[in-house]
């Protein structure tokens, strides 16, 4: 298959200075129309840009979604007008009146780029760091899936990042991860204008970048002039050709070209203003319409596109004799892209259920070991946990074998969860990852993207409580469950058994528009007896209870009736989904914060502290969580008094 587009003479010529003058002034223009946004780094950045799309991006304009067009991930989000501007020059369905709809509501052309709302977006980014981290995890994908589907997956990765992005910890997470992997075919561009929001970068770092790259194990290398097309051109090339990641610095002005601020911090994040505009195109010797792409450069992109439309065809050739060749491997390629679960998943997960006593992190193991033998396509791991989360395989992807299917993602949560977003993203994959409950603090900003972008991201997040014990308050999550169940777009569920995690993985996989959390135990937990939960349909107490505290409510339920009460049991693996009696008293029990069922029953057993350092059993007894002590509860709150 063909590597890269044709490419021009890399010496600079008509086109590209009209072509890069096109992008700076799209962007200026769709500032200044919409008095918002940022046009200081797409005027710097534009030509390296241009170089890179115009002779290394491998893409086709007409087939956004084709599975083996290289990536492009804008990590410097604030900078969106750049790659609206690229889109819309390159022909992608974005049409000209989006881009003066820039930052409007409705509009294709949002403050941010965002998946799934623009054409050729491939990764919401703004948040910064996480584009440099999704682009890791696209990167990862390819070599897992050519690996595979040596004939038909054969791209490359590419990121501009800023310096927003390097000084994020979570891309140093993500880029040692690369290195150790030797991900050589994700080439990263850093617009090195040494300008942040508040001034030079001076102010508040001082890394060697090229240095610190370097050390990951990349490539990496140093474009001084950041106008010079030529040496963009070659150093990109020379990236390609190295089989580790590459960095490329490339020495940008932000602002370029706007006297009085070019260079400053005052180009960032502030329309230019008409005056100033005008006396920038000036000096460009740019004097077309605002929001005119010449034609000249028209021309040249319809044939770039048509070279893409021909690369696109050259790999349905091969497609088609691939899947001749090898009709199984070819049917498993379309269902993993197409993110449909094979016949025999549902009947291998009926068989994980058993009868003795286990923690639901165990159960979880159980049903992984079925869906991936039913589904290759499942991948993932751990922040360091896998034999705490039940994610231990021995499958494990290295630098020198991409086939398997375990990933130690080390222990970087952030990390972890914002390359699980690029290994779905990039398509082909059903990813996983686990770590502690309490230490979804330091991946929610990724799963909040997860969620934010629609991609069914799987987190197993176990040890779900005071239950923890001796590793105490600083190890039990206590508000986590909760605080999950705000993220808009986040299935939360928290099973009581094997039958229920079972059920819980069979919904996680099911979904296809966003994440799941697995909420498991680390203690051992009975196997129940569902049948006997319900009472008579008109009960007088209804006690609703998640995960591990389920057997605690069968308990309470179990001796009320002894004393002739009518009592509903319900496990709510999903709390959205679960609706009060409204003719019953209610009682909730969670071993977490009581905030959200506090107004949704009228008892809410919980804690709404943190927890003590002891023997499991001995902390929950000392919070409450015992049958004696929620009874007293109960009839504390039945019986009129104080709950």
């Amino acid at each position: 298959m063909t590597d890269v587009l044709q490419r021009p003479n890399t010496a600079s010529t008509e086109v590209d200075r009209q072509a890069v003058n096109t992008l700076r002034f799209l962007a200026a223009d769709m500032v200044q129309a919409a008095v918002s946004g940022h046009p200081g780094m797409p005027m710097g950045a534009a030509p390296m840009a241009w170089v890179l799309w115009s002779r290394h991006l491998r893409h086709d304009p007409a087939a956004p979604a084709w599975a083996d067009r290289d990536r492009f991930v804008l990590s410097a989000g604030h900078g969106s007008a750049l790659l609206y501007g690229l889109l819309h020059t390159f022909g992608y369905d974005l049409p000209v009146d989006e881009l003066r709809r820039f930052r409007q509501l409705g509009s294709k052309t949002p403050g941010h780029p965002e998946f799934g709302h623009t054409p050729g977006v491939e990764c919401t980014t703004g948040p910064l760091g996480q584009g440099l981290a999704m682009a890791v995890g696209m990167a990862l994908a390819e070599r897992m899936e050519h690996a595979r589907y040596p004939d038909v997956t054969d791209h490359h990765t590419y990121a501009i990042v800023g310096d927003g992005c390097l000084m994020e910890g979570v891309s140093h997470e993500a880029a040692s991860f690369a290195g150790h992997l030797g991900l050589g075919r994700l080439v990263v561009l850093w617009d090195d204008n040494a300008i942040t929001i508040d001034g030079a970068v001076e102010r508040s770092c001082s890394d060697d970048q090229l240095a610190r790259f370097a050390a990951y194990g990349w490539h990496t290398q140093a474009v001084l002039d950041g106008t010079d097309l030529g040496e963009i051109d070659a150093a990109i090339a020379r990236a390609k050709a190295d089989p580790r990641p590459s960095f490329i610095a490339v020495r940008t002005v932000i602002g370029h070209g706007a006297p009085g601020v070019e260079g400053t911090s005052k180009a960032h994040g502030s329309p230019l203003g008409d005056e100033l505009l005008a006396r920038t195109k000036e000096l460009a010797g740019w004097d077309e319409p605002p929001f005119t792409v010449p034609v000249l450069v028209r021309e040249a992109v319809a044939e770039l596109a048509a070279q893409g439309a021909a690369a696109h065809a050259e790999w349905l050739t091969a497609f088609a004799a691939f899947e001749a060749a090898s009709p199984e491997a070819a049917a498993q390629f379309r269902r993993a892209e197409e993110r449909r679960l094979p016949d025999g998943l549902i009947g291998a997960l009926s068989q994980v259920p058993g009868e003795k006593p286990r923690a639901t992190r165990q159960s979880s193991q159980a049903c992984l070991d079925v869906i991936r033998a039913e589904m290759p396509e499942v991948v993932g791991g751990s922040a360091d946990l896998a034999g705490s989360t039940g994610t231990a395989f021995n499958d494990l992807v290295c630098r020198d074998d991409y086939s398997g299917g375990a990933i130690a993602f080390g222990i970087r949560e952030f990390g972890m969860a914002a390359i699980m977003n690029g290994i779905s993203l990039h398509g082909g994959f059903r990813v996983f990852g686990s770590t502690f409950l309490v230490f979804a603090d330091y991946l929610r900003p990724a799963l909040r993207l997860s969620a934010l972008m629609g991609q069914p991201v799987i987190h197993i997040l176990t040890h779900d409580s005071i239950a923890v014990g001796e590793d105490g308050p600083t190890h039990q999550p206590v508000e986590h469950v909760e605080s999950l169940r705000l993220i808009p777009g986040l299935q939360v569920l928290r099973p009581a058994d094997d039958v229920e995690t079972a059920a819980a993985w069979q919904l996680a996989l099911e979904r296809t528009d966003g994440p799941t959390a697995l909420i498991l135990t680390r203690q051992a937990l009975p196997q129940l007896d569902h049948d006997l939960f319900e009472g008579g349909q008109d009960v007088g107490l209804e006690i609703v209870a998640t995960g591990s505290e389920v057997p605690l409510a069968a308990s309470v339920a179990e001796q009320l009736r002894s004393r002739g009460q009518d009592v509903r049991v319900v496990s709510a693996l999903d709390r959205s989904r679960y609706t009060p009696d409204p003719s019953a008293t209610t009682v909730s029990i969670e071993a977490g914060s009581t905030a959200g069922w506090t107004g949704l029953v009228d008892l809410a057993i919980g804690i709404d502290r943190f927890g003590d350092s002891g023997p499991g059993e001995e902390v929950l007894a000392h919070h409450g969580f015992t049958a004696e002590a929620v009874l007293d509860r109960i009839d504390a709150l039945t019986e009129g008094g104080a709950a």
